[in-house]
Parts: C-alpha cells; structure tokens; sequence
C-alpha cells in the first residue's frame, strides 16, 4: 500500500466518510439489541476470537477494499469516460460502505482494526507483502504509480485491469468467508460481495473488449 503522505486528497474524504460511517454502525449496535442474542433478549452475543474468519475477514477485506477505493479515486479523475466514470462511482459508493461496516463490527467485538498477525491467516495460508501488495489481487506500488500516470483509454485499460485482478482475489476471499464464518454479519456481506464482485468481473471484461484489450 501506498504511504498516507501520498494519499490523494480524495481519499483522505473517503477515509473520512469510512470513520462517520463506522462510529453510526457501533452506536447503533450499542442502542439497539444485538441480532445474534438469543430469543431477542438484548443479551450481548459473544464476540467472534481474534483468530476467527470473522475477524480475519473483516480486517483484511477492509484493506482490500480501501485499495479498490484508492484505485477509484484515480481513475475517476484520469477519464472522461461515463462509463468508467459511473463503474468508479459504483465501488467507492459500496466499498467504502462496506468497509465502514466491517470496522464497526471490529470495533463492536473489541477487536483491532490491525494487527501483527500475517493478511489471509484465517484462510490457512498467510501471505507475505510484496512492493505494496498486501494480499492477492491487490495492486503493487508500481502498478498504481503507472495508474497515476496515465489518462484517457490508457488509464481505463490499467484500471478495468487491476480491478478485475482485485475483484477475482476479493471474491474468493468472500467465499471463503461465507462458507466458514460464524456471525449472520460476515456470511450474509461475505455472500453479497462475492456475488457483486462476480457481476462486475463480467462487466469489466465486457468493457476491456470494447476498448480492443484483454483482461
């Protein structure tokens, strides 16, 4: 990942929107009655373990997700493409909702935001960074360099590229996540976002086509 100090402007926004978003989720988790406490009673459920697919999930999709944002941004500012335009719009729109979400149920559980502990633990084979690429999918430091670039069709091939990338690793994330959590929270988002991220793969190789690229 890229270094706060060369975070575009628009970013710095979508991290703050994030935060509004997360602190709304805990305050309305601490007001209203918890939808895992038995027969409704009000009573807290018990918080998933750090070393959960809950917890593992919710922390690394959060970073996966910010980066799809960050990828966003860029090309939102690097075309004039409508299309392009709109599809950018659609995943800063949902992704930093979602993110929003999964860092409120982190904080709900007392759990951290970060940790020391290896991207993908939870999914039984931990993964090591490499230039920038924190997990599978994700872009490297030079790939969004060239993002940054480039403009008019070029930026939109690398980005319909980079996206598709990200978009095949979060989605087996997903999976992973809908078939082994434990909370109704994470399978029922983890199912949601797999299906989605599916839906736009299919768009996106559809719009590389038209511009005469491959994925």
């Amino acid at each position: 990942m890229t270094s706060a100090a060369r975070l575009p402007r628009s970013l710095v926004w979508a991290g703050a929107v994030v935060f509004v978003v997360a602190v709304g989720l805990v305050l309305l988790m601490v007001v209203r009655p918890s939808a895992a406490s038995p027969s409704g009673s009000g009573a807290p459920a018990r918080a998933p373990a750090e070393s959960s697919a809950d917890v593992g999930f919710a922390r690394d999709m959060s970073v996966h997700h910010q980066q799809a944002v960050e990828m966003a941004f860029i090309v939102r500012d690097r075309t004039g493409d409508e299309d392009v335009r709109r599809l950018a719009y659609d995943i800063i729109n949902t992704q930093a909702n979602q993110r929003g979400m999964m860092l409120g149920w982190l904080e709900s559980w007392d759990r951290p935001k970060s940790s020391e502990r290896p991207p993908m633990e939870w999914m039984g084979h931990p993964v090591t960074a490499s230039d920038g690429s924190l997990m599978p999918g994700m872009a490297t430091d030079i790939q969004l360099d060239g993002l940054r670039a480039a403009s008019g069709r070029d930026a939109e091939v690398r980005f319909l590229r980079l996206m598709t990338v990200h978009h095949r690793a979060g989605a087996d994330m997903a999976r992973a996540a809908a078939g082994s959590a434990a909370t109704d929270e994470i399978r029922d988002l983890a199912a949601g976002m797999a299906r989605a991220q599916e839906s736009e793969i299919s768009l996106m190789g559809d719009m590389l086509e038209a511009r005469g690229a491959r994925p």
